[in-house]
């Protein structure tokens, strides 16, 4: 067999390869580590790590629900990890890191009791993680949620698309990461002071990474497209300051996303966003005295309206859509009060 030695024109050439590929240059990096695919794991409760394999050993690290560990040998009740080693791998992940405390926990080799320990070859591990991800969020809707509730849901679902990517529960898993993130997210901007801005550019944009890796991973799926309805967030105003020109650009946000997606499990509700849109557009207008736009938004109103009743009759997005083009018809403002 031919050996090729290796010359430094080569060597530059593999290093530009590796640099103008973030993809291979995070493979090789985990591959350099040992983070082979068979050692990958996580763990469904709050593990701590020892130093050494008893419990009066020298506590190293925690790691918490979701979260990954590479598995280095097991020793009886005992297995040896390099922990939370997915926590410098977030931070290459776009935007931000996961949210929450543990993206500050530094990776560290210990050993954690053998329980608990989910890897890829963990005969039903899909069920298994997707079950334990959705008590997670569950618990994360109830009053006075238990702290890191959200952030294990998002993770475990996570582990999900990762560990099990052949799995029917995959694409779903995806999504629901993807979402849990984003309203978490959310939640945190809509609280700043900025949110109330009408420029949406003037406010800080929320992660969206998740949510376009389920739109290119999973094309043509009713998850990709309640991805992309999510997406719409971004670009919407904060405060409309009963100014025309954030219904109008949202309006025409909603009725793209309708074509896009014309059999979406959110196509109903968008084209009902943009009837309502247009309704509050005619009464804008109408406030501006600007008959020709009122007229023209009151048009496109009761052809919104329409749509719905056409395509979705038994959603009840249409039947709020027929109530606006309705108080359109009477002259009723849609925006605002109405003390006739």
């Amino acid at each position: 067999m031919r050996k090729f030695r290796s010359t430094p024109i080569l060597s530059a050439l593999l290093l530009l390869t590796v640099a103008s590929n973030p993809a291979l240059a995070q493979k090789q990096k985990k591959e350099k580590a040992g983070y082979d695919r068979a050692a990958r794991a996580t763990i469904l409760h709050d593990a701590i790590v020892y130093l050494g394999a008893d419990t009066e050993s020298q506590r190293v690290s925690l790691v918490t629900p979701g979260h990954e560990v590479v598995v280095i040998e097991r020793s009886g009740p005992w297995v040896k990890v390099f922990a939370n080693t997915d926590v410098a791998d977030d931070q290459d992940d776009d935007q931000k890191p996961d949210f929450g405390e543990d993206q500050v926990v530094t990776p560290s080799s210990g050993w954690v009791r053998d329980k608990g320990v989910l890897s890829p070859s963990t005969p039903n591990g899909d069920l298994i993680l997707y079950g334990a991800a959705a008590n997670f969020e569950d618990q994360a809707t109830q009053p006075h949620a238990p702290k890191g509730a959200a952030a294990a849901a998002h993770l475990l679902y996570r582990r999900v698309a990762e560990y099990f990517p052949d799995s029917p529960l995959a694409p779903e898993a995806a999504w629901r990461s993807a979402d849990v993130r984003w309203q978490i997210d959310r939640l945190d901007i809509k609280s700043l002071p900025s949110a109330k801005e009408q420029d949406a550019s003037l406010r800080p944009t929320i992660y969206d990474g998740e949510l376009k890796r389920v739109i290119k991973n999973y094309p043509g799926t009713k998850f990709a497209a309640q991805a992309a309805f999510e997406l719409i967030d971004n670009k919407l105003c904060g405060d409309w300051q009963g100014l025309p020109k954030c219904p109008e650009l949202e309006t025409n946000l909603y009725e793209k996303y309708a074509q896009q997606y014309p059999d979406g499990p959110k196509t109903a509700e968008a084209l009902y966003n943009a009837t309502y849109r247009q309704g509050v557009l005619v009464t804008m207008y109408t406030v501006e005295e600007n008959r020709k736009k009122a007229d023209a938004a009151s048009a496109r109103t009761q052809s919104l309206a329409q749509q719905l009743k056409a395509k979705f009759a038994q959603s009840d997005y249409t039947a709020r859509a027929a109530s606006i083009a309705y108080k359109v018809q009477q002259k009723i403002a849609t925006y605002g009060t109405d003390r006739d």
